[in-house]
């Protein structure tokens, strides 16, 4: 069995256990309910699939609304729904207070190329990312931190939100529909390739 299959079988099997025993797992303290997370999300931080994000050091308010958008079906995806159906609001805004106040892990990605970067400031400011993203691609609040994120991931919800099988965002699904489909890989390699951690001086 491929690793890919390992963790999607075990996160089936950890959501199946919560939905048969939902109110007993809801009376565990954040760390038990932050274990289930790690199963996909990565007990260090680093995710074991590179379609799956990181959350550790991401905005608490962006880690919430996904989490609530989830559970509403706003949001789709086959592993997260099961797992955050039994959870009350109280958990989705205590895990998101225990995952923002972790630090955000170096994935290892390397910097853009100079070529790539051009091509990606160029999408960025036609875009207006900045605008919500802040300076750095920090995130902040209820928008979502970009840099340092797996690549593979960035790519696929671009194209998520261009094709409309992501959803919760429709402000986001415009700017990917009149976004050109080529600025796409550029741009999510720049993302990926940020290293903000040493000057924004809050260990995010």
């Amino acid at each position: 069995m491929s690793r890919t299959s390992d963790w999607a079988l075990t996160a089936v099997l950890f959501a199946s256990a919560l939905i048969m025993g939902g109110s007993a797992i809801a009376a565990e303290d954040i760390e038990q309910k932050a274990q289930l997370c790690a199963t996909c999300h990565g007990a260090d931080g680093v995710p074991i699939n590179k379609t799956t994000p990181v959350i550790w050091g991401q905005d608490e308010g962006y880690i919430y609304l996904q989490l609530r958008d989830f559970q509403k079906g706003t949001r789709k995806n086959a592993l997260m729904q099961p797992i955050v159906a039994q959870l009350e609001r109280q958990d989705m805004y205590d895990l998101a207070a225990y995952f923002t106040k972790k630090k955000w892990p170096n994935l290892g990605q390397p910097s853009a190329p100079s070529d790539v970067v051009a091509k990606a400031e160029s999408a960025a400011k036609s875009i207006g990312c900045r605008g919500c993203h802040l300076d750095h691609f920090q995130g902040d609040g209820t928008t979502a931190r970009l840099a340092g994120q797996w690549q593979e991931y960035l790519l696929s919800q671009m194209l998520a939100f261009r094709d409309g099988s992501r959803g919760n965002n429709p402000g986001m699904s415009d700017l990917m529909k009149a976004t050109p489909e080529d600025d796409f890989e550029p741009l999510s390699k720049y993302l990926a390739g940020l290293q903000i951690d040493q000057y924004l001086g809050h260990g995010r």
